[in-house]
């Protein structure tokens, strides 16, 4: 256990982004209620996690992370994690088939219900409420009730999460992702494509493999390699009364794990190494990101990997950086070199959608397809130069046929970002887009690995 650290010692330091609770008293009612509730996730599977993450540090397996900006009540739905799982499987086949690597899938679901803001307050005509931070918090709508801080809500993210756990733990180990079920999606995604060459290449060489193997009297159905999927969760460890809450440690290695998720991460805002994310984090075992943004300097990115991982333990700590396609290949290489010449082993990973964010001519937050994947490209080819593994991909998507993002395949336009913009937060990629997405980048790491 970290020097001087225990679940609670969080509450000593300063703390950002955290929201005004007017009922203390019932805020530790419910703090109390959920330490008697049952853990989301197991140690077991955290170091699995953690292992298979050791592989993308090294370099011998890629990281998809992916899902809701912040996740809601009132899109809680079987239909949607499941289209959101399907997304997450198409994605994976075409960057395992571009990598010939293994992709080690985490998502963003299942507890990301709290969202940092810029501002607490908001006005519209002259009205000022608190913001909007999550359905963990308080709700979307512009009225003073829905906006006060509610400490039942806490309660209510945990059951979602719960519900949703369960639900996607059915899917990845019932066999809806199986290989030749993933492959028959990409084949109906295909036939949407203005072109299709590269797709169906990949779709192809899938073909191949499973008609060899039933050449070779293998059933591909029955073989638990082709009809299960590893899949973890993960979120960001915003409201830490609640992460404590999970806290536990486990008695035969005498480490503290937070079992509300696998893996956490700290945000852009939080990540100060004085203050209370920071030392929460210190202390729990769970592999943890922290986001790498354009104020970071190299000396703030090596301590923190100093206060994180002083043991230098591969697949504990994830960079998730986020820059912006116009910035990325100025201010990232630097920080890759810093690191790199630190020997510190760290999985880095390519956040393309804060940076790009942008508001549209009619009002609406957006993001261009264009810039995610210059972002992502750019972000591939620093490490290149640098000797150095770009091991990871990092998208607020959905498997949803929302219209938040511009461009892509289905070419949606400014005028199409009202059709279906349902996003309680940032804008997300759809289902068509990601796997658009993943197909592309799959395609150019084929070729640099040819």
């Amino acid at each position: 256990m970290s020097k001087n650290w225990t679940a609670n010692s969080w509450r000593n330091f300063p703390i950002k982004q955290q929201p005004t609770y007017e009922n203390q008293g019932l805020l530790k009612e419910t703090e109390a209620q959920l330490k008697n509730f049952p853990p989301l996730v197991s140690f077991d599977e955290i170091e699995k996690l953690k292992a298979e993450l050791a592989a993308v540090a090294n370099g011998e397996a890629f990281l998809l992370q992916g899902g809701d900006c912040a996740e809601s009540f009132t899109e809680f739905s079987h239909d949607n994690l499941k289209n959101f799982f399907r997304t997450i499987m198409q994605m994976t086949i075409a960057l395992m088939h571009g990598l010939n690597k293994p992709v080690v899938k985490v998502g963003r679901i299942a507890g990301q219900y709290a969202k940092p803001r810029s501002d607490g307050n908001e006005t519209i005509e002259g009205v000022t409420l608190p913001s909007y931070r999550g359905d963990i918090i308080n709700g979307i709508d512009f009225e003073k009730n829905s906006r006060i801080s509610d400490p039942q809500r806490l309660v209510e993210s945990y059951f979602h999460s719960a519900a949703s756990l369960n639900y996607l733990r059915s899917l990845a180990l019932g066999g809806y992702g199986n290989l030749e079920k993933v492959n028959k999606w990409n084949e109906e995604f295909a036939h949407s494509l203005d072109s299709k060459k590269n797709t169906e290449e990949v779709i192809g060489e899938v073909n191949k493999i499973l008609n060899f193997m039933r050449a070779c009297g293998l059933d591909a159905k029955s073989l638990p390699q082709l009809t299960t999927a590893s899949f973890f969760t993960s979120h960001e460890a915003l409201l830490l009364n609640y992460e404590e809450a999970f806290t536990i440690q486990n008695k035969d290695n005498k480490k503290f794990y937070d079992l509300s998720a696998h893996m956490l991460w700290i945000g852009d805002r939080t990540r100060d190494p004085n203050e209370a994310h920071v030392e929460f984090m210190r202390g729990i075992s769970n592999p943890i990101a922290f986001k790498v943004g354009p104020s970071i300097s190299k000396d703030d990115l090596l301590k923190l990997l100093d206060v994180l991982n002083p043991e230098n333990e591969a697949g504990r700590i994830t960079l998730i950086s986020r820059m912006g396609a116009a910035k990325v290949e100025q201010i990232l290489p630097p920080l890759v070199e810093a690191v790199r010449d630190a020997g510190r082993s760290v999985v880095w990973s390519c956040d393309p959608m804060h940076g790009n964010t942008i508001k549209s001519s009619n009002g609406y937050k957006t993001r261009k397809f264009d810039d995610i994947l210059s972002e992502i490209k750019s972000f591939f080819k620093i490490h290149k130069l640098a000797g150095t593994y770009a091991g990871g991909a990092h998208f607020e998507m959905t498997g949803q046929d929302v219209t938040e993002c511009l461009g892509g395949n289905q070419q949606i336009t400014e005028l199409n970002l009202k059709d279906r913009y349902h996003t309680h937060c940032d804008p997300r990629l759809n289902s068509s887009q990601s796997v658009e997405l993943a197909f592309m980048i799959a395609q150019d790491l084929a070729a640099a690995n040819s």
